[in-house]
């Protein structure tokens, strides 16, 4: 009878192990950062915690609305697009988002919290960076010069 129950325990840690080397595959941070423990935990505990209601692409989260029309209340803010900086990540976490609707308060805390803050300071917000297009707005024109819209 010991037997059955020995390799049922041990199919359940090999498909534990497959799971957690699953999901790990999904997060692609630099190169530098690999090596970074307080970097690569923050970036497994966001898309743990985080990536039900947030995107970014180097966790491999999609919870963030892509369009209006499909939009669903828990949808939070994709950081492909938006930047944040570490301060504002911890009042995030600590207050339930901006607003104060929808994200729990302290879905993460102390340390943790810290290195989810770190990690989305660092990856936040590339993918802005990378669509901006330089403004190529003509400058001097008629209604610029006489105070019109332009100014």
């Amino acid at each position: 009878m010991t037997r059955p129950r020995l390799k049922h325990l041990t199919l359940l840690a090999s498909a534990a192990a497959l799971t957690t080397a699953c999901g790990s595959e999904r997060i692609n941070l630099d190169k530098a950062d690999r090596g970074n423990d307080r970097i690569s935990d923050g970036a497994v505990i966001f898309a743990d915690r985080c990536g039900g209601c947030h995107t970014l692409d180097e966790v491999g989260t999609e919870g963030s609305a892509i369009s209006v029309r499909n939009r669903e209340r828990p949808d939070g803010p994709s950081f492909n697009t938006r930047r944040e900086d570490k301060d504002a990540v911890l009042y995030a976490i600590r207050n339930g988002g901006f607003s104060g609707a929808i994200m729990p308060e302290n879905i993460v805390v102390g340390d943790e919290a810290e290195k989810v803050a770190e990690f989305l300071a660092k990856y936040a917000g590339r993918r802005a960076a990378r669509s901006q297009t330089p403004d190529t707005s003509v400058q001097g024109d008629e209604e610029t010069d006489q105070g019109g819209p332009g100014r």
